[in-house]
């Protein structure tokens, strides 16, 4: 593209991922805990404004987080083989180990993240992105596996305040325009405003946490929960306002005339206050007192809502609610068994991206050869919950009763890491070369340990 072409392509970009923009904030908004406010009565006190910013349970960010940290790859293995290929050190060399879990949050918070793979040295430089920051356009959003356009949008800090940065991929190039705060006077800035990478495809790679076949975009894990996260606040709300108002005894009395104040008008005789005592004078005054509120039902009902929203959500809830009192192996299993099988889902989803993104690496490397490779496939790390000793009686068992070799389960012992793995087949590589060294001098030495001493004595004699 020239440099006009790209100006007028980053215009019309910026104006179609302005649409979705409204959506993200909203739920980003309810992310961070800027949930909208319960319903404020005009002329509200700021008592009554204090409790409702109080009356905010934030368990959204907790559905994500439960998902996201059963998720980890840690491996990328060609068909057949126990060794990573070669896009793994790419892998590495972009500290993806840890940075994977930011694109898996995207996923799941939004619907949907993103990878761009750009030639690099010494490595391809792989760089994730939230929607909220990059938009792919597709020409058929449900089956292509490449855009073709990506649009990148960010404010970037500089010495004399702030410019708009915006970055416009296609198939031949990266094209980095730079304008206004506002957007405005957007232009190609300088000799290195336009980046060949001439990999053939627009080299974005995109995360979805659903399969969407009809086209009407994905869902994350937190707008469907948003509802339930409003009734929630309004729970929470009564049930502070119950506390503040009505759970400490109210008094009344009779018998009094109430005092004037200045202008003649009645005021409270006492302010009621945990440390107070109401004296009167008249020995006709009466005092007594209003039953508190019962807070328990504001309890059950809160409950009700948090165990409605793990329903929706497929998270146990003893992951929400706290509560998890003497489960055994098998029911601990039996709770979590939609949860497992949401991971195994999303897994799969996530996992397609991955390989992606690696190949794009492979070819970005010049290694046409993991380009070409489409049997490659991500390994994930086992975080079910199952104890140890229970793992290991399993894995002992396949290997006694089926004869699956001991070092093809290694892998599958939780919380040992591909680089444990492979230490240990070394160790183990080593151990059997040194049996066979010995073997070997212990043939050789044979003979020489059975052959006599001397001359073989005369028997008969």
């Amino acid at each position: 593209m020239g440099a006009d072409e790209a100006v007028s392509t980053a215009r019309r970009l910026l104006k179609l991922r302005e649409a979705e923009q409204p959506r993200l904030k909203r739920i980003a908004d309810y992310m961070c805990g800027n949930h909208a406010s319960v319903y404020v009565p005009k002329g509200a006190r700021a008592e009554y404004r204090w409790l409702i910013e109080r009356a905010k349970v934030k368990i959204l960010p907790l559905v994500v987080t439960v998902v996201s940290q059963n998720m980890y790859v840690d491996g990328y293995r060609p068909k057949g083989s126990d060794d990573n290929a070669a896009p793994w050190a790419v892998w590495q060399a972009n500290r993806l180990d840890a940075r994977q879990h930011g694109v898996h949050r995207a996923a799941l918070t939004y619907g949907a993240s993103y990878v761009v793979v750009m030639p690099g040295k010494p490595v391809p430089v792989i760089t994730p992105f939230s929607p909220r920051r990059l938009t792919a356009l597709y020409a058929d959003p449900v089956n292509d596996e490449w855009p073709i356009f990506a649009i990148e949008d960010r404010l970037e800090n500089t010495a004399k305040g702030q410019r708009r940065v915006v970055r416009v991929y296609d198939d031949q190039a990266r094209y980095t325009l730079t304008g206004k705060p506002d957007g405005t006077e957007l232009q190609l800035d300088g000799p290195d405003a336009v980046m060949r990478h001439d990999l053939g495809v627009c080299p974005v790679v995109r995360f979805v946490n659903t399969d969407d076949l009809d086209g009407d975009g994905v869902l994350g894990e937190v707008e469907p929960l948003i509802d339930a996260q409003d009734q929630l606040n309004m729970t929470t709300f009564n049930l502070l306002m119950a506390q503040q108002y009505a759970a400490f005894r109210q008094r009344w009395v009779t018998g009094m005339a109430p005092p004037l104040d200045n202008n003649g008008n009645p005021v409270e005789p006492f302010r009621s206050r945990v440390d107070g005592l109401f004296v009167a004078e008249d020995a006709d005054t009466k005092f007594g007192e209003f039953g508190q509120t019962d807070l328990k039902g504001y309890l059950d009902s809160r409950e009700a809502t948090i165990r409605h929203i793990s329903t929706l959500s497929q998270v146990p809830p003893y992951h929400l609610l706290g509560q998890m009192v003497n489960l055994s192996a098998e029911a601990l299993a039996a709770a979590r068994d939609g949860l497992d099988r949401k991971i195994d889902e999303r897994e799969s989803l996530f996992g397609e991206g991955w390989e992606q993104a690696l190949r794009l690496a492979g070819l970005a490397a010049g290694d046409k050869k993991a380009w070409a490779d489409t049997a490659a496939q991500v390994v994930w790390r086992d975080t079910s919950a199952r104890s140890l000793a229970q793992t290991v009686d399993a894995l002992g068992k396949l290997v006694t009763m089926l004869g699956v070799p001991p070092q093809e389960l290694w892998e599958r012992v939780p919380g040992v890491t591909q680089t444990d793995v492979g230490r240990w087949k070394k160790a183990a590589e080593q151990g059997d070369a040194l049996g066979r060294l010995n073997g070997i001098i212990e043939k050789q030495m044979a003979p020489a340990v059975a052959a006599p001493a001397g001359p073989v004595p005369d028997v008969a004699a």
